[in-house]
């Protein structure tokens, strides 16, 4: 779900094999249609690509882990979407959604609990915020801050039952040790997901602490 890096990588191999898949097509004497820089991600995902995060938010997030793993204090990642993005772009146009995505990055910056804390932008309708030392009950009352501070920012979005844009927010939280697990990250996409699956507005977590807890367990002698 990261269309960041895809955007800027539209002139690479991959592309040029869909251009030409495309081109095979297409009738002859039709001009060639370019791939909107927008549905070049949605393309990647449907062809079972895991685009990367980019540069900067990888360095942070690597920084965060080896920062909480040296200090023995949890992890939390919340991956925060805008509620039916797609509509609003359809129906309020390219210029319209960009400055309302940019305009959300500002509110979730201005919400986050601590000075230094980082929000990153994430492709045109997610962000990405990690909060070093939260476990799972302070990661909610964070997450849940952000969402209440975007919904009373009252922006009108006749597409969604919502009527104003709202966000749906994915947490994980891990007790981070050894090298940055690279599934954290779709630990805490993947309860975006499911907070999606359950309407607009929405907030799931997933708590990896306990998985490892369990794993960690010695096996009692039979």
């Amino acid at each position: 779900m990261t269309d960041a890096n895809l955007m800027q990588a539209g002139n690479g191999p991959f592309w040029a094999r869909i251009r030409g898949a495309l081109g095979a097509k297409r009738p002859q004497g039709q001009p060639a249609q370019p791939v909107p820089a927008y549905g070049k991600a949605a393309i990647a995902r449907s062809l079972g690509m895991k685009p990367r995060l980019g540069a900067p938010l990888e360095e942070h997030l690597l920084e965060a882990w080896q920062a909480s793993a040296a200090r023995h204090v949890s992890l939390s990642l919340l991956v925060i979407e805008i509620d039916r993005f797609t509509e609003y772009f359809s129906a309020y146009g390219r210029a319209t959604a960009e400055d309302v995505a940019a305009s959300l990055f500002e509110t979730v910056g201005a919400t986050l609990p601590r000075q230094g804390d980082t929000c990153f932008r994430l492709g045109r309708h997610q962000f990405v915020v990690a909060l070093p030392d939260y476990p799972v009950l302070m990661a909610r009352v964070a997450a849940q801050k952000i969402a209440s501070a975007i919904y009373e920012d009252a922006i009108i979005h006749k597409e969604s039952h919502a009527g104003v844009v709202t966000v749906s927010i994915g947490i994980a939280v891990s007790n981070p040790a050894g090298g940055l697990d690279r599934r954290f990250f779709e630990a805490a996409n993947g309860a975006l997901s499911k907070a999606q699956w359950r309407g607009l507005n929405r907030i799931e977590a997933v708590d990896l602490r306990k998985a490892k807890t369990r794993k960690d367990q010695p096996r009692k002698a039979a």
